[in-house]
């Protein structure tokens, strides 16, 4: 994996760009007639739907490196930040 200081941007550029991928091929065969949505007019939403429906598991199977590596960057930041508190706590109790 390359830099984690990146990975929940990485990420999530990634779900984005993978959910316009699948809405344009799902603009695409809705506008040659092959799925029956229509392009023009108020069924643009359930192109929208027919995006998230696929995209989401093609994500769970695709993306599983940079979601882990999300995870971990995160764990490392709450991780981070519970110890800061633990020390300011201690520092506060110190006090009294």
């Amino acid at each position: 994996m390359s830099s984690p200081k990146y990975a929940t941007f990485r990420y999530t550029a990634l779900r984005l760009g993978l959910f316009l991928a699948c809405f344009a091929v799902a603009w695409g065969l809705a506008y040659v007639g092959v799925i029956p949505l229509a392009v023009k007019g108020s069924n643009m939403i359930w192109l929208l739907l027919v995006a998230i429906v696929v995209s989401a598991p093609l994500s769970l199977v695709l993306l599983r490196k940079q979601r882990d590596a999300m995870s971990v960057q995160i764990v490392d930041r709450v991780d981070r930040q519970r110890e800061r508190l633990n020390a300011n706590r201690s520092q506060e109790d110190g006090l009294l």
